[in-house]
């Protein structure tokens, strides 16, 4: 039986990845992107460590996917392989696509800077391509949603199947899994006011990740699986 602490380590862990990952998700872009480009670049200069810091930010995202799903995988060591194998690869690549993607914003924060060896282009390609890198950053992340979505779903299929946390949360979980794929493929296949209508209608079902996060720091898990079915 997993301990409570095990769970706890694992839920404060899952709270900081929330807590970080809005830094580049929402607060970079509210004060970079203002609908025109040059504008944009120049916010790229003024706000130079604030992009830093959402590179940093989602280094930190990349590296605590990691160590949640070892958590999680620890957590649930007594129940199903498969489920645990399926968890492990659903958290390597969101991972794998947060540390790839800072790239991006590196890039665009570098034709923005206008060093010298960039001098070959001029002002008005450099600000296109810092504008591509930013918009590259965006697509990815918009990409990357279909991992957020897939991991949740052993994770739910896990929480369900173990009794140690009630399985209304691991429905909640499996539901906020396929918001995600779904954001992923209409914001790929059509962009503009469908993908926001979508967005809108999704977020408040993507509140599972808080509530599995904030039970297992508050509640941790409990001594009998049969316990939780009675109020699942």
């Amino acid at each position: 039986m997993p301990s409570s602490r095990q769970a706890r380590i694992a839920g404060w862990l899952f709270l900081l990845l929330i807590v970080l990952a809005p830094i580049r998700l929402i607060y970079l872009p509210s004060i970079l992107f203002t609908g025109e480009p040059s504008t944009t670049v120049a916010n790229l200069r003024l706000h130079e460590q604030a992009v830093r810091a959402g590179v940093v930010a989602d280094l930190a995202c990349g590296a605590l996917m990691v160590f949640i799903v070892l958590s999680l995988r620890r957590l649930f060591a007594a129940d199903n392989d498969t489920g645990r194998g399926l968890l492990m690869l659903g958290g390597a690549l969101p991972a794998a696509v947060y540390t790839f993607n800072v790239g991006n914003d590196i890039a665009a924060l570098t034709f923005a800077q206008g060093p010298a060896f960039l001098q070959a282009f001029d002002a008005a390609q450099r600000e296109a391509l810092a504008l591509l890198f930013l918009r590259l950053h965006g697509q990815m992340v918009i990409a990357a949603e279909i991992w957020w979505g897939l991991w949740l779903l052993p994770l739910a299929m896990l929480v369900r199947r173990s009794g140690h946390v009630p399985g209304w949360i691991g429905t909640w979980l499996f539901v906020n899994g396929l918001a995600y794929v779904a954001q992923s493929a209409v914001g790929l296949l059509w962009p503009g006011h469908a993908a926001d209508t979508l967005s809108s209608v999704c977020t408040p079902l993507q509140f599972g990740e808080v509530v599995f996060a904030l039970w297992l720091v508050i509640v941790g898990v409990r001594r009998s699986p049969r316990s939780m079915e009675s109020i699942a």
